[in-house]
């Protein structure tokens, strides 16, 4: 395991030993284990279907482990009871994908609503820290607004003041740049190193946008078909990113791996393994016995 960036520090917030999930017969997660410091941008990353949004969920409290463990404060929150994972909860924020901001309200009134349910304060103070909120964000003028009336790099700011409104100690991202321009996705990316470095949070954000890991990141994780496949400093992950053509030989599957999904390079050994899978096998379920050759839908008209 290696140890935090100088950005972070040497205290733990998030620890999780051993952690596996299973939908049916599916693995999604096998087996991570990994520490997320105090203060420090963790990126999480990899392909599609690699597992780093179930992870996400999993670290909300979303769905609870097949195996394994994760302590967050201390608390292991996959033995809390909903009470106790809601007291959790108060303490991190979460900029969903879309911003899911509430339609029918204005901003100011979504960024308020997190105090409005979890906060006895006055509606004074309230309007007071939504201004705060706002302005945190760039977003303050336009508190009266309603989502429709907006960008979605404005909502997505949005949504982060919501995420700030209880002055969270963690804040948890996915995919903050996805669907932005990039001048947009650049003001996203400044705006989470601005955050943390003023707030003091620590951010884990799941990313497939290299441009925005390599901006925010402190340290990064590259999950693949559910394992850690690689956990380091950003330094790491750009010295296999940079590894010429010509220099490669010696590196190691994952870490070739790792440098074909960095670069984005159409040949290596992601693409490989996907044309190494036996197409006519799987076209014709031979591979499978179990699996049934029979029509998902039966005729209904006779011919004739």
């Amino acid at each position: 395991m290696t140890s935090p960036d100088p950005g972070g520090s040497d205290e733990v917030i998030i620890e999780v030993r051993d952690l596996k999930k299973v939908f049916g017969t599916q693995t999604v997660l096998d087996g991570l284990t990994m520490d997320i410091h105090r203060g420090e941008t963790l990126v999480v990353m990899g392909g599609s279907g690699c597992g780093k949004s179930t992870f996400l969920r999993m670290l909300i409290g979303s769905f609870p482990p097949t195996e394994g463990t994760i302590s967050m404060f201390g608390h292991r929150i996959d033995q809390l009871d909903e009470a106790g994972m809601n007291e959790v909860r108060s303490n991190f924020g979460i900029l969903f994908q879309s911003g899911a901001l509430f339609q029918s309200m204005t901003l100011a009134e979504n960024v308020a609503l997190p105090l409005e349910e979890h906060t006895d304060l006055d509606r004074n103070i309230i309007d007071i820290q939504v201004k705060i909120k706002l302005e945190l964000v760039g977003l303050r003028e336009h508190a009266d607004k309603l989502p429709a009336q907006i960008s979605g790099g404005m909502k997505k700011r949005a949504g982060l003041a919501r995420a700030l409104a209880l002055d969270p100690k963690i804040l948890f991202y996915d995919e903050p740049s996805a669907g932005l321009d990039p001048v947009t996705s650049a003001e996203i990316d400044q705006l989470i190193i601005d955050l943390t470095k003023k707030l003091g949070v620590t951010s884990v954000v799941v990313t497939h946008e290299m441009d925005s890991a390599f901006t925010i990141a402190d340290r990064m994780v590259m999950l693949d078909k559910g394992r850690v496949l690689k956990i380091d400093t950003r330094d790491a992950f750009d010295a296999i990113r940079t590894v010429a053509d010509d220099a490669t030989e010696g590196m190691t599957v994952d870490d070739l791996l790792i440098r074909q999904f960095l670069r984005g390079d159409p040949i290596g050994p992601i693409t490989q393994r996907r044309e190494d899978t036996n197409y006519a096998e799987d076209l014709l379920n031979t591979a499978d016995p179990q699996i049934t050759r029979s029509p998902a839908v039966q005729a209904t008209r006779r011919s004739g």
